[in-house]
């Protein structure tokens, strides 16, 4: 057991006549609650959080502040969270990136993300895109493909930051072609955005939610998407897998988390009231509108999740020999 997670049984054990009951966690929130989404503001985990987090202040009746702690892939703002107090007034929104792809890349990781937070519910999930920049003569990945063959070392490729699930997943694509792009990482999906809308990069790889606009404006031009299946909002756009790489997958997906030792009646509590969140009508009609899925289902099923990815994701980094750079 690591020095954290001793920390956090330490202050659960004396929260525990503050909320060690039903009583407890109905009077849950007595303040506002902080929610950090370890990115800048603009990109899909931020986008989402806040769908989620007016619900919840709503039904609350208090307010929920959306703490955006960017940099270093996610590390930063989930260490952040990590070392909070268990008291549930500072939940962590992360992505996949700094759960099961981010600290593979760490030499020494600030936190373990089996064993520095308590799950509380899986939040839903987001195909990937694949965008270029409309200069890029390539409207397809096959096009893609083979003209970063012509140009070796001559494209690159924007993502959200070094050890993220956009930058894993381009690699994934670069090792799988036997093409050779240039990674430029930025401090989060937002700016990755605006550097590739200005085409200082032509290839991006981010979730859906965060380039739609800039998708139906035609300031980014999209190629593919990265899930197993075609996605309802754009059905004409091909998966990676069907058009060049098959059983090509990369799936983006966000989890609602609390520092280690959250008591468990607060996390039932917490658990229930997200989970009706994402099954009202305002929260699915955002999500659908940029093709994002609401999940839910026990902190159980958000453990088992993040188990199965990060151990996936970690097999990946270690066959593809990537280091943090």
């Amino acid at each position: 057991m690591n020095t954290l997670c001793m920390r956090r049984i330490v202050e659960s054990l004396c929260l525990v006549t503050l909320i060690a009951g039903p009583a407890g966690a109905q009077s849950y929130p007595a303040k506002p609650v902080r929610v950090i989404v370890p990115f800048p503001p603009g990109g899909a985990a931020d986008i989402v959080a806040r769908a989620i987090t007016q619900e919840m202040g709503k039904a609350w009746g208090t307010q929920v502040v959306v703490d955006n702690r960017g940099g270093a892939g996610g590390l930063i703002g989930a260490e952040h969270a990590a070392r909070a107090a268990p008291d549930g007034y500072t939940l962590l929104f992360a992505s996949a990136s700094p759960m099961s792809v981010n600290p593979h890349f760490a030499a020494k990781p600030p936190y373990h993300p089996l064993k520095d937070f308590t799950p509380i519910v899986l939040i839903g999930f987001s195909p990937n895109v694949i965008v270029v920049h409309p200069s890029l003569p390539a409207r397809s990945m096959k096009e893609m493909i083979a003209l970063a063959k012509a140009r070796p070392g001559q494209i690159n490729y924007a993502s959200n930051g070094v050890g993220t699930l956009s930058h894993l997943a381009t690699e994934l694509i670069k090792l799988q072609a036997g093409i050779n792009l240039v990674h430029v990482p930025y401090k989060g999906g937002a700016p990755a955005i605006v550097d590739t809308v200005a085409g200082h990069c032509s290839v991006l790889i981010s979730a859906y939610p965060t380039v739609a606009g800039q998708i139906r404006a035609e300031r980014l031009r999209a190629i593919a998407v990265t899930s197993a299946k075609r996605i309802e909002i754009a059905p004409e756009l091909p998966t990676v897998a069907e058009a060049a790489l098959p059983g090509f997958e990369a799936m983006q997906w966000w989890g609602a988390y609390g520092p280690v030792g959250l008591p468990a009646q607060l996390v039932a509590k917490l658990n229930a009231d997200i989970g009706r969140a994402l099954q009202g009508p305002e929260v699915k009609s955002r999500l659908a509108a940029d093709a994002a899925v609401p999940a839910g289902g026990s902190p159980g099923d958000l453990a088992a999740y993040l188990k199965a990815d990060y151990e996936r994701w970690g097999k990946v980094v270690k066959a593809s020999g990537i280091r943090a750079e």
